[in-house]
């Protein structure tokens, strides 16, 4: 048989057959006189195996190893470990299904920063939305990146705060105040009045118990450089005063200006 036909007859494309051939897989056959390649039943027979394995879902180096004469694992052990790797994709699944499901019975809008979890979800429902406030943008971007990265114990706990925060009587009409100062600083130099202001009405927004003990304030390493540099320089002056307030750390020397 000439290469096209043992792939048709196998129900593979010559592509295949070459890459079997490449990685040693399926045997090179022998040439006939005019440089074709000659192949014959056996060939046929280790290429259908092939196939069926690799439609049961095994990589080409398990296949390697069922195929090996000397060494190789034994099928029923390479199936089963088949067999395991399935059994926690269809658990994967099914978490993301139900992840998925919950997202979309929920009774909120979903946020345009989704996908974002429920308590999320209903927390960006209480705050300003992104058109009105430009500040109020960033602020749901940076919850939705703590959400992604924090650990579950500690997204629950600042989740908890957040909420109750907003919860308190005035706690919305005080949010968007800050909002708006903030947004007003966009085009502001730093030793602006309205800095002073923005960082205060900030700092009395924020729960003590959000921020670590040791959290950084000024640029000491990369992601604050990165955070601040997000933001306009008169917000992030305000932003890095109404940390330092809130940690009581407001007579310190300030260091270096974003």
């Amino acid at each position: 048989m000439r290469i096209g036909e043992l792939a048709t007859a196998v129900g593979v494309t010559t592509r295949t057959v070459r890459h079997y051939h490449h990685l040693g897989l399926l045997p090179e056959p022998e040439r006939l006189s005019n440089g074709y390649r000659n192949y014959t039943l056996r060939h046929a027979v280790v290429l259908a195996r092939i196939r069926r394995l690799t439609e049961l879902g095994l990589g080409l180096t398990e296949v390697r190893d069922v195929l090996a004469d000397d060494a190789g694992r034994d099928l029923a052990e390479v199936l089963t470990e088949l067999d395991e790797d399935l059994a926690r994709q269809e658990a994967a699944i099914r978490e993301r299904r139900a992840r998925l499901r919950a997202l979309l019975d929920s009774e909120e809008e979903l946020p345009a920063e989704g996908p974002v979890s429920p308590e999320l979800t209903a927390l960006f429902a209480e705050m300003a939305h992104p058109d009105a406030s430009p500040m109020a943008a960033k602020d749901r971007e940076l919850l939705a990146l703590i959400e992604t990265t924090a650990h579950p114990e500690e997204r629950a706990r600042l989740m908890g705060l957040l909420g109750s925060a907003l919860a308190t009587p005035g706690g919305v009409e005080q949010a968007l105040a800050v909002y708006a100062l903030l947004d007003a600083l966009a085009d502001s130099p730093t030793d602006d009045p309205r800095v002073d202001e923005a960082a205060r009405a900030l700092a009395d927004c924020i729960p003590r118990e959000l921020l670590p003990d040791d959290i950084g304030i000024d640029h000491d390493d990369s992601f604050l450089r990165a955070f601040y540099a997000d933001f306009a320089p008169a917000q992030a002056e305000a932003i890095r005063r109404a940390l330092r307030i809130v940690t009581g750390k407001e007579g310190e020397e300030e260091g270096r200006r974003p």
